[in-house]
This record gives structure tokens, C-alpha cells and sequence, in this order.
């Protein structure tokens, strides 16, 4: 059997290992907590008369852990298992979530408030590790673009459901606490696709927790010092493909003259469907493609859009177009990224190398909310959109040139997706 590439891939244990569908599920509840902070809970805080610049740190607070996250991840690694850990995080995610729906919202609770959603988000940590961890041992090499396209359709679904839904019953509900029991509860279903996926032995664990531990650093070094794995470290620490400028679509609507029904319309309900179909139907391209020249293509292309909807006219309907096409192709390069991410990450210790991906991840991404904030604020929409593609060209470039150098200094490593346990 070969993958897209025309490599050689073992057939024997591909029976045995897991849907990648599994991972929509899996991944709902990190999506969910995010939803229902930026969404929902901000909707209440709002209406009890907290400040927007308090709320603003709540959010930041939730955001600080998944930076950090890499330092603490190699727990999942080597104690418990990954199915226990994700079981564990899941319900420690749900506590708080339900917890934050019992605590009356007031000025003296928000710091009971920002315990509570650190916590959240430090448990949050773990369930990204633990999913990165059983999609690298127990998903198929040809299928990780499918399986990078769910994890994302997941986050993004979550969040969906935890500020879409969440909001709704905060609004249709008499009592405060209903809304986060029921997203507590989804969160919990999730945990039923345990059952549907083996555990992996794990290739680190050893006698002895000095030779565990030298393990997996040489392990994560091993991966970081090949070809593959150093390029995917510098493509998480480019700024490309953030997907900044979305953040930023509903502020600068009026430069389109679109209105607040607009809005809610490209940016909520179809932007999101936009966005989830995007992460599948990019997921898919990347099982047929290389996956890092994937993502820097949707990444360019993502920058194609920002230029066209700077230069179209400033009129509602390209406003809808503009911003539809762009949650399209930046789902497209959300299922490349966790897709050339998991290629990666291979085996062995998987969750510390998957976290540690995950969180360099973050720096260009706040690299981008300044550089786009000052953007805008100096040369409006049109020339925070056009400074977006510029440093998008820009960071493709450089790439480029820097995997023109590592490939002729660095030996290519077997693909180290391709040997799986036999155990699986």
C-alpha cells in the first residue's frame, strides 16, 4: 500500500486503528469552554454590568495556559493513559463549566470567576495532548488530513455550540444554571467515543523515571532535529494562515455598509458552516497532497481574499462574499495545519510534541491581532486586509528559502507515520 506521495505504508494493523470521525467528538469539548467564555458568559457578565475591559481578561486568562501548555505536557506521556487523561480533563472541563453557572455574577466573584476558568483552560491543555496523543498512534498515515480536518471541525463546532447554543438557553431560561449544565453534559457524551478507540502501548514508558524521562526528551528531539519535524516547528512559528483578519469582520462592517443583521448572519450561522466545511473539504485535500505545501498554499490563498475584498467595492454583498470565501479557506488551513502538525508529531511521545506544536502556534497569532489592531487603526480596513496578505507573501517566502536550506542539510527521515504499534 502507498500514500498520495507514493511511499511505502504498512497494511496489516490499518483494520485495527480508528475512524477519524472520532475526533469531531473528541475535540468538542475544548471547543465548547471557549464558546461559552467569549459568547454566553460574556452576554452575562455584560447584562450584570461587568466591564467589557474585565471580560476582555477573563478571555485573556482563558488564552494564557494554551501558550504555555507544552512545559506541562509531557505528563500525559508518561503517567496514566491517554484515554484516562482525556476522560479526566473532560470532566474537570464540565465541572467548571457548570460550576461557573451556579456562582452568582458579580464585581466580588471575578476572581472566583478567572480561578475557575484557568482551571478550565488548564484542563483544556490536557485534552488537546491526550487527542493529540491517540490521533498520532491510532489514526492511519494516509487518513491525517481527515483526521486534522475533524479535530478542527470539533473546536469549531464547540465553540459553536457553546456561544451559539449556550446563549440561547441563557436567553429562553429562567434559571441562570441550566445553560452550563447542559453544555457540561454534551461535554460528557463526548467521552463515549472512548470506547470506540484502543489504547496505545507506549514506546517511552520504561522502569525508572530518570530513563522515561531521557526517552522522551530524546524522543521530541529526535523529531525536531529531521527535516519534517523542524519545518513544521517553523511553519507553527511563521504568521501564516492566523486568520486574524476574522477577528476583525464584524468591527469594520460599516466600511461595507452592512448592518447588524449582516453581520450576525457571515460572521455567526453561515460563517460557521463556512468555516466546519472548509476543515472537512481542506482535510481531505491534505491526505492527497503535502500536507506543509498545503498549508502554505491555503494560507496564500487566504491572503488572495484579504486583497480581493480590500480592492472590491465596499458594498454589502462582497462583504458577504469576501467573508464567507475567507471562513472557507481559513478552515482549509486550520485541517492543513493540524494535518502536517499530527504528520509530524509521529509517534513515541506524541502528546509533548503535539502540544509543543500547538503552542508556538499562539505566537504569530498574537503577533497578528497587534499588527492588524495597528493596521487598522493607521490605514483602516483596506490597509489592515492588504498588510495581512503582505506579511502572509512575505512569511511564505521566507519559508520557502529556509526549506530550500534544511532540505540540503538535513537528512529526510523515514515517514515516521509509516511504522505503527502492532498492538494498536
Amino acid at each position: 500500500m502507498e500514500n498520495a506521495k507514493g511511499q511505502q505504508l504498512p497494511s496489516g494493523n490499518f483494520h485495527k486503528l480508528s475512524h477519524p470521525l472520532l475526533f469531531f467528538f473528541f475535540y468538542i469539548p475544548f471547543g465548547i469552554f471557549s464558546g461559552y467564555l467569549t459568547v454566553t458568559l460574556a452576554f452575562q457578565f455584560s447584562r450584570s454590568g461587568i466591564s467589557l475591559q474585565q471580560i476582555a481578561g477573563l478571555a485573556a486568562v482563558n488564552l494564557l495556559p494554551q501558550v504555555f501548555k507544552f512545559t506541562w505536557a509531557p505528563l500525559v506521556d508518561v503517567t496514566l493513559s491517554l484515554k484516562k487523561w482525556y476522560l479526566l480533563a473532560t470532566l474537570i472541563t464540565a465541572s467548571t463549566i457548570f460550576a461557573t453557572g451556579i456562582v452568582p455574577i458579580n464585581s466580588a466573584n471575578l476572581l472566583l470567576f478567572t480561578f475557575m476558568i484557568l482551571i478550565s483552560s488548564f484542563s483544556r491543555s490536557f485534552i488537546s495532548a491526550a487527542i493529540g496523543g491517540l490521533a498520532a498512534h491510532g489514526t492511519s498515515p494516509l487518513l491525517k488530513g481527515q483526521v486534522g480536518g475533524y479535530c478542527q471541525a470539533g473546536n469549531l463546532g464547540g465553540g459553536a455550540i457553546g456561544g451559539g447554543a449556550g446563549l440561547w438557553l441563557a436567553q429562553h431560561t429562567a434559571d441562570r444554571w441550566i445553560p452550563g449544565a447542559v453544555l457540561a453534559l454534551v461535554c460528557v457524551l463526548c467521552c463515549a467515543g472512548l470506547l470506540f478507540i484502543k489504547e496505545p502501548v507506549s514506546t517511552i514508558r520504561v522502569r525508572g523515571a530518570r530513563k522515561t524521562i531521557n526517552n522522551l526528551l530524546n524522543d521530541i528531539w529526535s523529531t525536531l532535529k529531521t527535516s519534517r519535524g523542524l519545518l513544521a516547528l517553523i511553519l507553527n512559528i511563521l504568521p501564516l494562515g492566523t486568520g486574524a483578519a476574522g477577528f476583525l469582520f464584524a468591527a469594520f462592517a460599516r466600511d461595507w455598509r452592512s448592518g447588524a443583521d449582516t453581520v450576525a448572519l457571515v460572521t455567526g450561522g453561515l460563517g460557521g458552516l463556512a468555516i466546519i466545511s472548509g476543515c472537512l473539504i481542506g482535510g481531505r485535500i491534505c491526505d492527497r497532497v503535502d500536507r506543509q505545501k498545503a498549508f502554505v498554499l491555503f494560507s496564500l490563498l487566504q491572503a488572495v481574499c484579504c486583497v480581493f475584498m480590500a480592492f472590491c467595492p465596499h458594498v454589502p454583498l462582497m462583504y458577504i462574499i469576501w467573508t464567507l470565501a475567507y471562513a472557507l479557506v481559513n478552515g482549509f488551513v486550520n485541517a492543513a495545519y493540524s494535518s502536517f502538525t499530527l504528520e509530524a508529531t509521529g509517534r513515541g511521545a506524541a502528546a509533548s510534541k503535539f502540544e509543543l506544536y500547538s503552542s508556538m502556534s499562539y505566537l504569530p497569532l498574537y503577533l497578528m491581532f497587534w499588527i492588524s489592531g495597528l493596521a487598522y487603526v493607521k490605514w483602516g480596513a483596506f490597509g489592515m486586509l492588504n498588510t495581512e496578505a503582505i506579511i502572509a507573501v512575505i512569511a511564505a517566502t521566507l519559508f520557502i528559502g529556509v526549506k530550500i536550506i534544511i532540505k540540503k542539510r538535513v537528512s529526510t527521515p523515514e515517514d515516521v507515520n509509516a511504522i505503527y504499534i502492532e498492538t494498536l
